[in-house]
This record gives C-alpha cells, structure tokens and sequence, in this order.
C-alpha cells in the first residue's frame, strides 16, 4: 500500500486515482480516506486527480502516541502534497478534516492550492466560550472523551445514527453505512481518536480561516447534529473573503453520504467554475 513519510517518521496511508488536475481530501473523525469513495469515483471518473488521507492514528497510517494534534496534521497533509508534487489542488475537507485543510493554509499557504471546499466544517470553533457563545459545552466533548474510552465499539456504533440523521422521522437507517462507520473508527488508535477530540473541539480556525485567498465553497447541513452550523459554516462564510455559502436543507452531519449525488455535482460545478 502507499505510505508518504511524514517528518518524524509516522507512515501516512494515502490513495492517488486518476488524471488531471488534483483533488485532494481531507476525512473526518474518527473516520478514513474511505469515506471519500463517493467523491472521488465520481471525480475521477470526469477527469480529475483524486487523493485521500488516512489522518495520522487513523485507519491505516501509523497508530502514533505524539503528534495527534492540528500542527502535525497539517505537517502530514504537508508531506502528502509535497511528497505527491500536488500542484494547482483544490482542498476538500470534512468535519475534522475541513478544520484540516484550513490549518494546512494557515500553517503552509496557498502555494499549491487553488480552492478550498468545507463540507460540515469544524471551524471557527465548536467549544462554546465567552466570545463563541453559539459553540457547543465542553461536557459535550467530555462526553465523547468518556464514550471513546469506555467502550469506544458501542460509541461508534450509537455516533453512526446522529451522524446521518438516521434518528430524524422519516429516515431510513443504512446498517451497510453504519457498519462503515464502525470498521473505520475501529481501524483507528484509540489514543490518537482521543487526542483528536481536542483538536476537532478547542481548537480556533479563525486565523487560519483569514489566510484562504482561494476561491472557497462551504456546504453545511441545516440539521446537523455533530458540528451545528450556527457555530460553524454560519460564521466561517463570513470570515473568509469571498466565500460562498451554500446550506442543504434538512441535511445531516454525514450528508457527503446521504446526498451524494448533490455533493458531487456542487463539487464538479465549483472545480469547473
């Protein structure tokens, strides 16, 4: 399988389909490079260059006890694109990841990038504080802590439901996209899942958010249970110039999954355009 070495020496698991200009994407916790299958057959099927990431201590990259913080993420998403030669990219995150790719433009620049797209994005920040009172309460995040460590199997397995919205009136629950859920988190480490709850949560963008000089697209669900879009694409379509916002209506934290024929197309038009 292809590894790329990051600085200190933790192999990062990646994949590299097709031609053309490159797409690269960025997954959410505790998830994989495999969450993007969606996204990126469809692309590389109409002629773009499409990589993914496993974040470090996640899926198949190094289960690593240091460096399972946004500094080191950004480093390793750093060592894929220069290891790559990716030039020209257009920067997909989700979730964590969209916290990811922004951290990566504040810490590395624009150099390379030509867009950036935010899918269900964690930033600014999710933490609720004196001047983020939108934000959630850490005992949210304690919660995840404790359901991560106590019986982390049972937790994905329960987060999968939320995550999709698959506990709204009227949706149908997908065991085969909750079962995905599941084997991805479990391919993780639990130390870095756990270190990485931090990184999602307390972390504040809004600096980096002020150095994307790219054309960027921010696609966020109205119902989202994890990363509530009031804290989140609300605010960060405000900070970064230009951008341009686009809410799906009734859609959930996982909606790359559950709309994905409409992603994909926001995403080609975006590419396109």
């Amino acid at each position: 399988m292809p590894y790329v070495t990051a600085k200190d020496g933790a192999q990062i698991f990646y994949k590299d389909w097709g031609k053309g200009q490159p797409v690269l994407f960025s997954h959410g916790w505790p998830l994989t490079a495999d969450a993007w299958d969606g996204q990126m057959q469809f692309l590389g099927s109409n002629g773009y260059r499409v990589v993914a990431h496993d974040r470090r201590s996640h899926g198949r990259s190094d289960q690593t006890w240091d460096g399972n913080h946004m500094d080191g993420y950004a480093d390793d998403l750093a060592a894929v694109i220069d290891t790559l030669d990716l030039k020209d990219i257009v920067l997909v995150g989700h979730s964590t990841g969209g916290g990811e790719i922004t951290h990566y433009v504040g810490r590395h620049g624009t150099a390379r990038v030509a867009k950036v797209v935010l899918i269900g994005a964690v930033p600014p920040l999710m933490l609720k504080t004196p001047g983020n009172p939108g934000g959630l309460p850490i005992e949210v995040f304690d919660g995840i802590r404790k359901g991560t460590f106590d019986n982390r199997t049972q937790f994905f397995k329960d987060l999968a439901v939320p995550f999709y919205g698959y506990n709204r009136e009227g949706a149908t629950l997908s065991e085969g996209v909750r079962d995905s859920f599941w084997l991805q988190g479990m391919m993780g480490g639990i130390k870095g899942q756990l270190d990485c709850i931090h990184e999602f949560s307390e972390v504040d963008y809004t600096e980096d958010l002020k150095k994307i000089d790219r054309p960027c697209l921010i696609l966020h669900g109205d119902d989202d249970q994890i990363v509530p879009i009031g804290a989140s694409a609300l605010m960060s379509s405000k900070i970064v110039p230009g951008a341009k916002l686009k809410v799906y209506p009734g859609a959930p934290h996982g909606f790359p999954t559950t709309h994905q024929d409409e992603v994909n197309q926001d995403l080609l038009d975006f590419i396109k355009s």
